[in-house]
């Protein structure tokens, strides 16, 4: 089961080309750059932690690229994104957002389901990966 969060994540993985041209697109339109990685891809978990900081002077897709594989290389059993931000509007907004990076084995979600009062029923996304503890969940040796 693949994680599907951001731009592009139903298609195959995205080559390092795709992804340069990807970031070059962002840069033309004057789009600040961040990577963000994560062990834990809960689709509310929103709060990725961050590699560096953000790349707001950039000129070349080329710098972003090498720091892209810097966390590859640092992280390569955890989920690793590309957010590019537009402050045009007097806001950060992500413009653009795709992953970059995922475990070799992804176990997967399963849907709880709890009911209440009034027969209601309310679901929750479990992750099986979220049930070994931080560092430990994809794989060895990872930080």
């Amino acid at each position: 089961m693949l994680i599907t969060q951001g731009t592009f994540s139903f298609l195959p993985e995205l080559t390092d080309e795709q992804i340069r041209a990807q970031i070059q697109y962002g840069l033309d339109n004057e789009w600040a750059v961040a990577i963000e990685f994560t062990d834990d891809p809960h689709p509310r978990n929103s709060y990725w932690e961050m590699w560096g900081m953000p790349m707001f002077d950039l000129k070349s897709a080329e710098e972003a690229l090498r720091e892209v594989n810097r966390c590859r290389e640092a992280f390569p059993h955890r989920y690793i994104r590309v957010s590019l931000y537009d402050a045009k509007l007097t806001r950060q907004t992500i413009a653009l957002q795709f992953m970059v990076n995922r475990p070799a084995e992804e176990p997967g979600f399963r849907l709880e389901r709890q009911e209440s009062k009034d027969r209601m029923v309310h679901y929750t996304l479990h992750s099986y990966a979220s049930e070994r503890p931080s560092g430990q969940r994809y794989g060895e040796g990872d930080a």
